[in-house]
């Protein structure tokens, strides 16, 4: 049961700057519109490229920058390429010249080139894990330093259940977007202390990227707009931090990276046999956590060491 939306105070991005990347059309386009319709300054980011990369043009992130001002936000275009590191910064640059601060970023921007890996060439793998993994990585860096001069930052990842759960003929683009949640895990806990959060949005939608993999009345429930809201939580005022947020459909769950108990078997000759008679226990998930850091691994593995040897 949902609560009442009586009982909630809306969520505004008033005095706040936000960068959507790909935000021409679809997910980014969706994303671009609500964030200004909620009080925030938006820059427009998209090249203009087909659903493959190929091609570009100004037009799209024009045309939303449009809709956004006819109906009385503030908003500029960018046509900057974001697997282009110096235009990306020309961009943050404009962007800090026009309104002096930078408070959300969506990394976005990402088109697909799907093959089997069999049929995979190493340049459709180098492109997809260009634009959606060093894309993000990019733009971040970009605008890191001045989310940390402000003591504020909200970075949102797009990644994707091709990556959180593998799908068949995304080899580049699920690794690419598994990439994009270590980046996350790691970002969230080095801009903690500056009030940066930063998290993932694993989004299920009716885009140019979807429209032929799906049928039409599943499509029609998978609009961009109802996966904007989940967006809107991981920019907030009060977003999480290394939150993996799937939405679909106005269906919002959280996907977590956890260590089962595991089973201590040390050093012996007969451990791999070990291993293998034990598997079961590895998967067992009754005690299982989420680790806050990596360290935690280590940690566990090393105190169930010691309490073999006792």
């Amino acid at each position: 049961m949902t609560t009442s939306a009586q009982s909630i105070a809306p969520i505004r991005f008033d005095g706040k700057v936000a960068i959507v990347t790909g935000a021409g059309g679809g997910l980014g386009r969706s994303h671009a519109l609500q964030l200004a319709a909620r009080g925030a300054r938006v820059v427009v980011n998209d090249l203009g490229v087909a659903r493959d990369g190929s091609g570009n043009g100004m037009s799209p992130a024009e045309k939303v920058v449009a809709e956004i001002r006819e109906a009385g936000g503030q908003a500029i275009a960018s046509a900057a390429s974001v697997t282009d590191p110096a235009a990306v910064q020309e961009m943050v640059e404009q962007v800090m010249r026009e309104w002096g601060r930078i408070d959300i970023l969506v990394n976005n921007a990402g088109f697909l080139r799907d093959k089997s890996f069999s049929k995979m060439t190493l340049d459709d793998f180098r492109a997809i894990v260009d634009v959606h993994l060093m894309g993000a990585v990019y733009c971040t860096k970009a605008v890191w330093e001045i989310m940390k001069q402000q003591n504020y930052g909200r970075i949102v990842m797009t990644t994707s259940s091709s990556g959180l759960f593998g799908n068949f003929g995304q080899a580049n683009y699920g690794a690419a977007k598994m990439a994009l949640v270590g980046l996350m895990q790691t970002l969230g806990l080095e801009g903690e202390k500056y009030d940066i959060r930063v998290n993932c949005l694993a989004p299920t939608a009716a885009t140019r990227m979807t429209e032929d993999l799906m049928p039409p009345e599943v499509l029609a429930l998978l609009t961009p707009e109802s996966v904007t809201p989940g967006m809107l939580y991981l920019a907030s005022a009060d977003a999480p931090n290394k939150m993996v947020l799937c939405a679909g459909a106005g269906t919002f769950s959280r996907s977590n990276i956890t260590l089962t108990d595991g089973v201590h078997i040390g050093e012996r000759p007969d451990a791999v046999e070990q291993l293998v008679a034990n598997a079961h226990r590895l998967q067992d998930r009754s005690g299982e956590i989420v680790p806050v850091a990596g360290f935690q691994q280590g940690q566990m593995e090393v105190t169930k060491a010691r309490e073999g040897k006792a």
